[in-house]
């Protein structure tokens, strides 16, 4: 029997029921699973690693990437561009992919995220060129060993038709249902401690008919599997939705059955009063991206009236050609601040970004077994060691990890087993990996 006991903790902060923050803290893990949360554990024979100077969190949950997007960081052309446009200068890039983009790129990005922290990420690939498959990521993440919900994404409306991808960028919506049934089947585990879900998510009511919509919803309910889509992510958006359906994102999602507790969407910058009280009233989620909505001149997300309707809300980082980096923490921060340009410096707190971007997450992603350091949950963990500069001079040093940083966690645990150890990757080889996503970069940059 396995056990791991992490002692000391200047807090342990367990986003419990009671939010308790626990001052010498101790956390032991038994085989993947949390045992024990208190002080003063004692585990004769359990592996021991010291927490001392460290807060202790949950593992934080990305509800919404792009992994494929590391590899087109600062694109010229793409780097001041609204969606549209942005979307338009790098579709053609991306059909150069292949698998071996799709698996490098991911092997970046997950460590990228491990290394902020994060146990548990979503994935969104809608595009498979050149015999790429999805589980060219679910293969990635195995061996850098996060906790994984890939979704099998699709684009069936080309420019051809009206869209805004390349022709060659697109699937026959056929063959997109059959390969949906084909990656559940195999890849899907609806077990409690599950290391990777399967969801399914046509990439936009841009880009994907009103058919493949409500076909995906009706598999997703037969398969028992969640769904994911970008919904309502800037004006042109809208105006896109009002044009085409006659009606704003929500109402379209409502009426192709796009609502639930299975079902969450990307962004939502632009829901208006009616479509934040459908969400609450369905169990809707949603994924905040709030680096990637900066970046692409967006808009801030009404992230306050959701939280305060009572919609189930995470953090996502997006993908990396419109963020452009994968930091969860700096998420976490970046919502925090957004909140109070927009509506003033009460508007969020530390910890309230802090349960966001763990307990929301897991919430976001249907995940009651993590989320939160309390016994029976995953043992899904950040340590953070708060003893550096960035933190140096702080009074409260769970506030300090949204105010200050750090940005890279010391260790990090996920179903009992370290990924990070002393702020690096012990899973894979990274700077090896680094590499070769640089040479394909420049490969495909040339």
């Amino acid at each position: 029997m396995a056990e791991l006991l992490l002692r000391n903790a200047r807090s342990v902060v367990t986003m419990d029921a009671a939010r308790r923050e626990i001052a010498g803290g101790d956390v032991l893990i038994r085989d993947g699973v949390i045992a024990a949360v208190g002080k003063g554990i004692v585990a004769p024979g359990a592996e021991v690693l010291d927490a001392g100077g460290c807060v202790v969190t949950p593992g934080l949950v990305n509800t919404h990437h792009h992994l494929y997007q590391t590899l087109t960081r600062a694109v010229p052309g793409g780097q001041d561009a609204l969606l549209f446009r942005w979307l338009k200068t790098l579709y053609p890039i991306w059909a150069r992919f292949g698998p071996e983009e799709i698996f490098v790129s991911a092997q970046v990005g997950l460590s990228e995220l491990a290394l902020s922290g994060c146990t548990l990420t979503s994935d969104h690939l809608y595009l498979y060129p050149n015999g790429a498959r999805l589980e060219d990521t679910i293969q990635a993440a195995a061996e850098v060993g996060l906790r994984f919900h890939p979704t099998r994404g699709a684009m069936s409306i080309g420019q051809s038709a009206g869209g805004l991808p390349p022709d060659s960028l697109v699937e026959d919506e056929a063959a997109i249902l059959e390969d949906m049934i084909r990656v559940v089947d195999a890849f899907h585990d609806p077990r409690e401690g599950a290391m990777v879900r399967v969801g399914l998510a046509p990439c936009s009511p841009f880009s994907v008919s009103r058919d493949l919509m409500r076909e995906a919803a009706l598999l997703a309910r037969d398969k028992g599997v969640m769904l994911h889509t970008h919904l309502a992510e800037n004006d042109e958006d809208i105006a896109y939705s009002l044009a085409t359906f006659g009606m704003r994102p929500g109402q379209y999602a409502e009426e192709l059955g796009w609502t639930g507790a299975d079902v969450w969407h990307a962004h939502c910058v632009k829901l208006d009063r009616q479509e934040i009280d459908l969400f609450s009233r369905t169990g809707t989620g949603v994924a905040h991206c709030p680096c990637s909505n900066c970046r692409l001149g967006s808009g801030i997300a009404p992230v306050r009236a959701m939280r305060n309707a009572g919609v189930k809300l995470g953090l996502g980082v997006d993908g990396s050609a419109s963020n452009d980096a994968g930091n969860l923490m700096a998420e976490a921060r970046q919502a925090m601040l957004l909140q109070r340009v927009a509506l003033g410096a009460d508007a969020m707190g530390a910890r309230e970004a802090l349960e966001i971007a763990t307990l929301g997450g897991a919430q976001v992603l249907g995940r009651d077994d993590c989320g939160q350091i309390a016994v029976g949950k995953r043992a899904d963990i950040a340590v953070w060691d708060i003893s550096g500069v960035e933190t140096a001079g702080a009074w409260d040093p769970v506030a300090a990890l949204v105010f200050c940083g750090p940005m890279r966690v010391r260790d990090l645990i996920v179903e009992g087993r370290r990924v990070v150890a002393e702020s690096r990757m012990i899973t894979v080889d990274l700077p090896m990996i680094i590499a070769r996503q640089n040479t394909l970069a420049q490969k495909l940059s040339t």
